[in-house]
């Protein structure tokens, strides 16, 4: 986080000098935190949260959250772990309260139903590690900080030893498959994100924003501070570049600030006329929202990935631009 953002992000620093990442664990060949972590970063107590999930059980599907089993529980945990032995009854050991672990996109669920400014704050946090770890492991042939149960101690012991391993290559495989399906998730095509989804809609624009290379192109008739907010997500040397028709004085206000501040890497801002529709041009690619991006997500809206090209999508728009300039040089 940067430092100058609110005390109640900041206090999070101590816990987070150690890395989210360290706290991720891979069970059931997924990426995970578990509820009692996430109740740290979000500063409440592990019952809220798993409250929270009973009552919205249809929003938590086992593969974005499930209870672990006492086999999958880590070492680190297994000491924390009650054991009730209930005397003179033979029915045994029974573990209490095993833990939730939360996939990706569990945690964006849990933000949205939470309702706390900090889980959303911190989710996004959150969301960065998991990209973060997705791109260390891609990049360094599947090691990873942390693997869950034996598997990361064998990894801790002789990394040099499991390069050369065929285990490594197993490694390898299962979570290309697992980080592979996750990227198509925030490249996948089309589709439909339901009202009150705004952290969902939130974290898969900024996923896009990320992969441009070269140039962002927004035609969006109603942008705000917010809309600034999301091209900061974009990597160093991406020019943004937005057509927009209402701009209002608190806008200018916004961009002339935004500007100020990140003077290497301006946004540029061009009127458009007659336009309806939004389009967010990702290099050369172009999708369609049904909704401003600063709206995205209060209300139900589709997106999907089409062929057109901006000249295509701004002819109409250009030619009122020319008329205007021909009708202003003539009355001046």
């Amino acid at each position: 986080m940067k430092k100058n953002e609110s005390n109640e992000v900041v206090s999070l620093n101590p816990l987070m000098a150690t890395g989210i990442e360290k706290m991720i664990l891979v069970i059931r060949d997924k990426q995970v935190l578990l509820d009692r972590d996430l109740a740290v970063l979000y500063g409440v107590e592990t019952r809220t949260i798993n409250q929270a999930v009973k009552r919205n059980i249809e929003r938590f599907p086992e593969r974005n959250c499930f209870q672990l089993t006492k086999d999958e529980l880590p070492d680190s945990l297994k000491s924390q772990i009650v054991i009730l032995n209930e005397s003179g009854n033979k029915r045994g050991l029974h573990v209490k309260k095993m833990p939730f672990a939360f996939t990706e996109q569990g945690v964006a669920m849990l933000a949205s139903v939470l309702h706390s400014e900090t889980a959303i704050r911190v989710s996004l946090q959150i969301m960065d590690a998991f990209v973060a770890m997705r791109h260390f492991m891609m990049q360094n042939g599947g090691f990873v900080n942390r693997l869950s149960n034996v598997e990361a101690k064998i990894i801790e012991q002789d990394k040099q030893m499991l390069v050369q391993n065929e285990k490594i290559h197993e490694h390898d495989r299962k979570f290309d498959e697992v980080f592979e399906a996750m990227d198509r998730g925030e490249l996948q095509s089309k589709g439909l994100f339901y009202n009150n989804q705004i952290f969902d809609a939130y974290v898969f624009v900024c996923g896009l924003i990320r992969q441009a290379k070269k140039k962002i192109v927004l035609v969006d008739r109603y942008v705000d501070e917010k809309t600034l907010a999301m091209m900061l997500k974009r990597e160093k040397g991406v020019s943004v570049t937005i057509y927009t028709y209402d701009k209002s004085k608190v806008f200018e206000v916004d961009l002339a600030t935004y500007n100020a501040q990140y003077a290497d890497c301006p946004i540029q801002i061009l009127p458009s006329y007659g336009m309806h529709d939004r389009f967010l041009f990702i290099d050369d690619t172009a999708y369609h929202f049904g909704a401003s991006l600063k709206d995205l997500g209060a209300n139900t809206f589709f997106f999907s990935k089409e062929d057109f090209t901006l000249d295509e999508v701004l002819k109409k728009s250009n030619e009122i631009s020319e008329q205007k300039s021909l009708e202003n040089s003539d009355a001046s």
